[in-house]
């Protein structure tokens, strides 16, 4: 097995467990940074304004966040930045995308840089702010999936590799938040993981660097203890998959706090997984309207498939506006900026009818 640096022994810890026990059985309210009836977004937006974008966030969304901008080129993608933190494991960009190298090169620094100036301009637009913030990272599994090693297979095909990755993305994001809480001082701290690959790598349909074979599907408890060492060194953390087949009982065990979802890839099969991650005192983060332009519902119809879904896992509708936060589908960066902003006020105002009228049909 490849070794990208000293190995780090994962444990398991019984918190995820005794919380499920405390909130479901003794009926326990946990505490959540937001106050009832919020919205967010997922992460990415289009254009290459960041600026902009952090001044539509911050005026438009109860739970506001440093946004993403694919769009800028190499080093803005989900890839690329996450990247750009890790310790000690230098990427560049080839042919077949992001690889790692034997020293920091220019894709490197771009990564970087980009990263910097927006933690820049969060400082700038920030000044003055209390109340939650949320900041997004990608997951190690759905990075293990995408990042090669220097010889071409992805990380994933190897396991020594993958807890390098781990270990060195658990450390660069630990000093990550760290930053962000000293230029945010007033933050309440979010930190979103976006898993999008990970049902893959779960179910082995993850192809190999060729493309003409699939990588070993990983088992489900060396998946949570991975994700469980980066989960562990954030304040409050959530998982994102807009994937389908969420994997709720992976994501618990793991630690985190709140899962992020498309709630139109949900299945009534789904519905048994969402109580018991509701009654472990998970938050929902439902997306509910599409990532791209289209019609706007009014905000009592963006509202429904939340209340709906409330409804019938048999929860009290005074919780609702609590433990759920509205969302759209997914990132907002294959969008128009007039749609992004107009998505984000929509989210917002069905999340406000959420907190006034829970049991409206």
């Amino acid at each position: 097995m490849t070794s990208l640096r000293p190995s780090f022994s994962t444990c398991q810890h019984a918190w995820p467990n005794l919380v499920s026990f405390m909130t479901s059985k003794l009926g326990l309210v946990t505490d959540f940074p937001w106050d009832e009836g919020a919205a967010t977004g997922v992460g990415s937006h289009p254009g290459e304004d960041g600026l902009s974008a952090l001044k539509t966030v911050f005026d438009e969304v109860p739970v506001p966040y440093l946004p993403e901008l694919p769009g800028r080129g190499v080093g803005a993608d989900m890839i690329g930045r996450t990247a750009s933190l890790l310790v000690d494991l230098p990427v560049e960009v080839q042919p077949s995308g992001w690889r790692f190298s034997d020293r920091p090169g220019r894709d490197f620094k771009r990564a970087r840089d980009h990263l910097l100036r927006d933690l820049d301009m969060l400082e700038e637009v920030s000044q003055g702010y209390t109340g939650a913030l949320k900041i997004q990272v990608c997951g190690p599994w759905t990075l293990a999936g995408a990042v090669e090693l220097r010889h071409g297979d992805k990380t994933l095909a190897d396991k020594g590799a993958v807890r390098d990755l781990i270990d060195s993305l658990a450390d660069g994001l630990a000093a990550h938040v760290a930053d962000v809480r000293k230029r945010v001082p007033g933050a309440g701290l979010i930190v979103q993981v976006d898993e999008p690959g990970l049902p893959g790598v779960l179910a082995g349909t993850v192809p190999t660097a060729s493309g003409f074979g699939r990588l070993a599907a990983v088992e489900e408890q060396p998946a949570a203890d991975g994700l469980r060492r980066v989960l562990a060194v954030t304040p409050f953390p959530i998982v994102h998959c807009c994937a389908p087949r969420v994997p709720f009982s992976l994501f618990g065990t793991a630690g985190a706090r709140g899962i992020s979802l498309d709630a139109s890839l949900l299945r009534r099969a789904d519905e048994d997984r969402i109580g018991e991650t509701v009654e472990a005192g998970i938050a929902l983060l439902l997306g509910v309207l599409p990532g791209v332009d289209s019609r706007l519902p009014e905000p009592a119809a963006v509202a429904h498939p939340a209340r709906e879904l409330w409804r019938r896992l048999g929860f009290r509708p005074e919780e609702l506006a609590r433990q759920v936060l509205l969302t759209p589908s997914c990132g907002l960066a294959g969008a128009s900026p007039a749609y992004a902003k107009a998505a984000l006020v929509r989210c917002r105002e069905a999340a406000r009818v959420l907190r006034e009228d829970p049991e409206a049909e």
